[in-house]
């Protein structure tokens, strides 16, 4: 028995499901707009999902491109509609539906429809993190727009940008769905004649070229040269300038230049806050689904932090951050504070500042006053600005000590005894 989500407007379709489903032994679940099944599928996640594409509040299309881009898209979904296009079948698949039904729907075709994504959903991997449905902030709508235009092309391709970035889910928008795309150790380390046949008509991608040894260089040199006879296109990542690969990672400078006949930068995750909440709503949700971790969610609050956070290690401490945020917290939601708890935690130790070299090269007066607003900048630092202890630490009268620190030009601490 598999639980089924129905999302259609139409209280007629939506019981008419209902009993042939429920008839089939199947436990149905019914939502009459696409917010209803918004916050339905954030409580739990059904085996399957029949969804309407016209509705009054949110169309069926829009709610599949968010579930999508929230990491919620991890069951198969059915579209239905009773005037679609072949354009909008299409769309829908391309976002991540399995399949799509005319209205009005004959019977067998809906059962038949409904027992293969249940066997799909059975042997279905879990979903991967992916960029396909995102694109809130410009920056990574440009990335993408570029990255579109850049997948006509055949020659190879170079992407830029800061360590940690996860350029694997960039190179991955240069092919489709059932396009070969092949990453990792393998690349380099299988036979050569194995991995291209493996990529034939996909992308090989070599990640971060300054951890490239040698080695490395030269199995990647051969499928370079023997790439466009199999129709594979081979995607590689620097973090450094071509210059800085072969002057200070020993990468082979003629082989340095053919990787990167075209060259696209990528953007940093701060340049694209406004996805930040979905891609941490995508990643927790990957931890709850394969049961990593509890139940969890976000609070608005918590993704405003997460958003706002300058994320100096890019798409890697997101994900570790995340990781950290459900697993320890200790509620369902994910409150602010945990938020603040988990970026403080990895957040550098403040900087003691280093007081600058004594100039010994210099008249005495010079150099004793130096010394002596040095001292008393210290002492009312770390007494907080307490006369009275920086005269008893000094021992000074306070009378002297108040004229002493008018005289070196430093603001008097307050009068009052601490």
């Amino acid at each position: 028995m598999a639980q089924i989500l129905v999302v259609d407007d139409e209280v007629g379709i939506r019981e008419l499901l209902s009993e042939i489903l429920s008839d089939e032994g199947h436990q149905v679940l019914l939502a009459e707009s696409a917010g209803s099944a918004r916050s339905l599928r954030e409580r739990q996640r059904p085996d399957l999902v029949l969804l309407d594409i016209w509705m009054p509040d949110t169309d069926g299309i829009t709610l599949l491109k968010e579930w999508s881009a929230n990491g919620r898209l991890s069951m198969p979904v059915i579209m239905m509609s009773g005037h679609g296009t072949i354009e909008t079948a299409v769309e829908a698949t391309r976002i991540g539906a399995l399949d799509f039904l005319e209205k009005p729907i004959a019977l067998q075709r809906l059962l038949a429809t409904v027992r293969r994504a249940l066997r799909h959903s059975e042997v279905a991997p879990t979903r991967e993190l992916s960029l396909a449905a995102l694109g809130r902030s410009p920056a990574l709508v440009e990335a993408k727009k570029r990255l579109a235009q850049l997948a006509h092309s055949s020659s190879p391709l170079m992407l830029r940008g800061e360590p940690d970035l996860r350029a694997e889910l960039f190179a991955r928008l240069l092919v489709g769905p059932a396009a070969p795309f092949l990453s990792g150790e393998a690349v380099l380390s299988d036979a050569p004649s194995d991995v291209l046949a493996r990529a034939a008509g996909g992308v090989l991608f070599v990640d971060d070229l300054t951890r490239l040894g040698r080695a490395g260089q030269r199995s990647l040199d051969f499928l370079l040269v023997r790439a466009a006879r199999h129709k594979a296109r081979v995607v590689s990542y620097s973090p450094v300038d071509l210059k800085t690969l072969v002057e200070r990672h020993e990468f082979e400078a003629d082989l340095a230049k053919r990787l990167a006949e075209l060259t696209l930068r990528l953007p940093s995750l701060r340049e694209c806050a406004e996805d930040v909440p979905d891609l941490a709503q995508g990643l927790l949700v990957q931890l709850v689904e394969s049961r990593s971790c509890p139940s969890r969610r976000f609070s608005t609050a918590a993704l405003n932090a997460l958003r706002l956070h300058a994320w100096p290690g890019n798409l890697v401490e997101l994900e570790a951050v995340v990781r950290d945020l459900a697993y320890s917290s200790l509620e369902e939601e994910i409150q602010l504070e945990d938020v603040e708890r988990a970026l403080a935690s990895r957040a550098p130790p403040p900087e003691v500042p280093v007081a600058p070299a004594f100039d010994l090269d210099r008249p005495y007066r010079e150099a004793r006053e130096d010394f002596e607003r040095r001292y008393f900048e210290r002492l009312l630092a770390s007494e907080g600005g307490s006369m009275s202890r920086v005269a008893e630490r000094s021992g000074l009268e306070r009378t002297h000590l108040y004229r002493k620190l008018k005289a070196l030009g430093l603001q008097v601490g307050r009068r009052e005894e601490a």
